[in-house]
């Protein structure tokens, strides 16, 4: 049994969803500063000085921050949270949108190949490239 779980995680399956999954939440963190950081400042800037972090609808009373509301126990909807992570998940869609475009872009597409194939010029069967004979017919090939 152990050699059996020494063989599973010596797969390169394993090892590339680890450092993937580490990949991508050091990427996630990256995210949320360009976002708490960096994005929302400006608009909340342009939107008249607001900080999304800090909208919420009380559903108890009327707390005039966050931390008040935090203080009094009030249960709160935060809103501005949301908009924040709505924010992050657009700009993580985006990008994983440009880097399968680009993987996909360096892959080689089946036409950019080059061909296996052939087909014979006498019973016009598929046969390999390298062929001298067709494995149909019998009948003798050009070289190429």
């Amino acid at each position: 049994m152990l050699k059996e779980f020494k063989e599973f995680i010596a797969r390169g399956n394993v090892v590339d969803l680890a450092v993937g999954f580490i990949i991508g939440a050091a990427f996630g963190k990256i995210v949320t500063s360009l976002v708490n950081d960096i994005i929302m400042p400006p608009i909340g800037m342009i939107l008249g000085r607001v900080d999304f972090v800090n909208l919420f609808l009380a559903l108890r009373g009327s707390p005039a921050t966050l931390d008040e509301a935090k203080a009094g126990n009030i249960p709160v909807i935060k809103y501005g949270l949301f908009i924040n992570t709505l924010i992050e998940f657009l700009i993580v869609a985006f990008v994983i949108f440009l880097v399968v475009k680009a993987v996909n872009r360096l892959k080689r597409r089946p036409e950019d190949l080059p061909p296996t194939l052939k087909e014979c010029d006498f019973c016009f069967s598929n046969i390999p490239v390298k062929a001298t004979r067709c494995p149909e017919c019998t009948s003798e090939l050009k070289t190429a």
